[in-house]
């Protein structure tokens, strides 16, 4: 197969995913954000760059959002809305820092596979990410891609529509975004 042709395949494999979301889970993600002082965004390996473009993203629009575990992240605040996104919704460390922030009366909202995970139990608002687990490639869930890439991949592309959704709202475009835009490069 060519390049390309394996890049059509992949945008077909998102497309069939991106269609099986909720609705109305995403947009009570957006006015969960929209109501929390504080955003805390985690996930691990791949999952967790696309924690960080989301935190990135909110941070443009204004608002408080920050990434665990870096060194600048404030402390959470009773209330604070902590979102991660995990494939399996197994991942110890992610697990911990839900747990933690439970016992610190936030907010969790999980991104997973598997609504049923031990992160999809203990959030107050579990969304569905359609994918497929980086162990499993084949049945319903099947993917040319390798590992969680279509999971990793659909849930960037979710976070974008949630800051879209978020910027309707807000009533702001990229030229009110970028004033938020680093500029010591």
């Amino acid at each position: 197969m060519k390049t390309t042709e394996y890049l059509h395949e992949i945008l077909n494999e998102i497309s069939r995913t991106a269609a099986l979301i909720s609705d109305s889970e995403a947009d009570k993600l957006a006015d969960q954000i929209l109501s929390a002082d504080q955003i805390f965004t985690s996930g691990a390996g791949r999952s967790g760059f696309m924690a960080k473009a989301f935190a990135m993203r909110m941070m443009h629009i204004g608002l408080n959002a920050y990434i665990v575990g870096e060194t600048l992240t404030p402390p959470l605040q009773e209330g604070g809305l902590v979102i991660i996104g995990s494939g399996s919704g197994e991942t110890k460390s992610l697990l911990h820092t839900a747990e933690k922030a439970k016992s610190l009366n936030g907010i969790i909202t999980a991104l997973t596979i598997n609504p049923d995970s031990s992160l999809g139990k203990l959030a107050d608002l579990t969304i569905t990410i359609p994918g497929s687990p980086k162990e499993e490639t084949g049945g319903d869930r099947k993917t040319i891609q390798p590992m969680g890439s279509l999971f990793e991949q659909t849930l960037l592309l979710f976070y974008d529509a949630v800051i879209l959704k978020i910027m309707e709202k807000k009533e702001l475009n990229s030229a009110d975004m970028f004033t938020k835009h680093a500029n010591l490069e």
